[in-house]
């Protein structure tokens, strides 16, 4: 065994024990609480949570440094990507149609989670050593909780050093590029070119990154609807020449999502495990990363970024992952084929849409993985600054960048285990700081909506 497979073997079996069964029931049980506790509150503002969204409620003299829009774009760009395109063929590779499922459920649960834990993000926001308001879990411990829980903010931190890597983002970049682009031209593929592909990646990415958020969020901006917009389109075209096994693959993915014997051997807790790990990566719902994108809105209204939040995962995991999976479904490609990752995908679009599909999945895919690596050094700096200083989150952006090359030529094993393991254990502090703290979220929103309510009342008593 050579040292590289040794390594795989090592990360992989960590990140395998630290998505067991504690952090399955922290996160599927916070879940369910803040669905109770909140006796469904948020859910029954999506309207208001849009029109915040389209920026009714936006005042640029309110502290933060973005607008509501470009946080939920900032935060999409780092969920709407390979979570939604790679880490569904890995869900479905791993645990069958069914996993797509337990992908729902674990997205319905998060929508609430955002919502306690990006209201939280605003509520408790704090200050670096610049002097420059931050949010985050980090934040909402030390703020929140206070002092003397600061080593649980400082372990979020490090570990979110770790989770925004952007490792497999560069890697599966690389093996569509590779195996699409370059392969079929007859062009040589190896180490080398897959160092080079790196590189290229590396600079685009730097240009845009020392820019800091501001930049980031107008380029995310900008970059999010197209992207999506794109995706959908074309998943909706294989959808359409398809439309009479779209019944069938529905049925499937509940059949299977209580009957994992085809794939797993009968292990629905494995199962189980599998469709809450990728959802976790494709909407981040209570992993950390989101609240320090949202903690950045110009708002001295906390439930109103906890709204706009919510919104996330009904877009990655509700509509963008299932339509992945269903075009891998409905292909067939998840049971002939012997690629993973990426690639899968890839060969599900060029069998729906042949000579040009798989080429339209890579110059998606290229959008998808550049704008998650836009958004990720972000929460990288802002966790490094935290515990080292914000005036040397310089050296995070250069190690950032280092590690995009690394992951080019990295095996996918490799890649997945990291930031799966590191995901796991910044979802500890994330939750339960949240789940100490919500009763702070739950007095907030009864004013913000009683104040709404009477907003809107007056408003009407003045139309009369």
């Amino acid at each position: 065994m050579t040292d590289i497979s040794l390594a795989e073997k090592i990360i992989v079996g960590f990140s395998d024990l630290a998505w067991g069964t504690p952090l399955l029931v922290l996160l599927l049980g916070g879940g369910l609480f803040f669905l109770g506790y909140s006796r469904l509150m948020p859910l029954r503002y999506i309207r208001h949570a849009i029109a915040i969204l389209r920026g009714k409620y936006d005042n640029p003299d309110e502290p933060g440094q973005i607008n509501h829009y470009q946080a939920l774009s900032t935060a999409l760009a780092a969920t709407v990507g390979m979570g939604n395109v790679s880490g569904v063929a890995l869900a479905i590779m791993s645990g069958g149609p069914g996993a797509i499922f337990w992908m729902w459920i674990s997205a319905i649960l998060g929508i609430t989670t955002k919502y306690f834990t990006c209201t939280l993000a605003v509520m408790y926001r704090g200050k670096d050593s610049r002097g420059v308001l931050q949010g985050g879990p980090m934040y909402v411990i030390v703020e929140g909780l206070g002092k003397n829980w600061r080593p649980l903010a400082v372990f979020f931190s490090l570990m979110g050093m770790i989770g925004v890597s952007p490792m497999f983002q560069a890697n599966q970049m690389t093996q569509v590029i590779r195996d699409v682009i370059l392969s079929p031209a007859g062009l040589q593929t190896g180490l080398v070119s897959d160092l080079i592909t790196g590189l290229f990646i590396a600079g685009v990415v730097a240009l845009v990154i020392f820019g800091g958020i501001k930049r980031i969020g107008k380029v995310t901006g900008r970059m999010v609807p197209f992207m999506v917009v794109l995706y959908i389109v074309a998943v909706l075209v294989i959808l359409a020449t398809n439309a009479e096994r779209i019944i069938p693959s529905f049925q499937l993915i509940l059949h299977d999502a209580f009957h994992a014997d085809s794939v797993l051997g009968g292990a629905l807790g494995a199962l189980i495990i599998t469709g809450v790990r990728r959802a976790a990566f494709s909407n981040e719902a209570g992993i950390g990363t989101a609240p320090m994108a949202h903690g950045a809105a110009k708002t001295n209204e906390p439930v109103r970024e906890g709204l706009v939040a919510m919104l996330g995962p009904i877009v990655d995991t509700i509509f963008v992952c299932t339509m992945t999976a269903l075009a891998l479904i409905i292909t067939g490609v998840w049971q002939t084929s012997e690629a993973d990752g990426i690639t899968l995908t890839a060969n599900a679009f060029e069998t729906a849409l042949p000579g040009f599909g798989a080429i339209l999945l890579t110059i998606c895919v290229s959008v998808f993985a550049i704008s998650t690596m836009l958004s990720f050094p972000y929460y990288g700096t802002k966790c490094f600054g935290f515990v080292f200083g914000a005036k040397y989150d310089f050296i995070y952006k250069w190690m950032y960048i280092i590690a995009i090359p690394f992951g080019a030529i990295a095996t996918l094993g490799f890649t997945v285990g990291i930031f799966d393991g590191a995901y796991a254990l910044m979802a500890f502090p994330t939750m339960i700081s949240a789940i100490l703290l919500s009763p702070k979220v739950i007095k907030a929103s009864k004013d913000y909506f009683r104040r709404l309510k009477t907003q809107k009342h007056s408003m009407r008593y003045r139309r009369l």
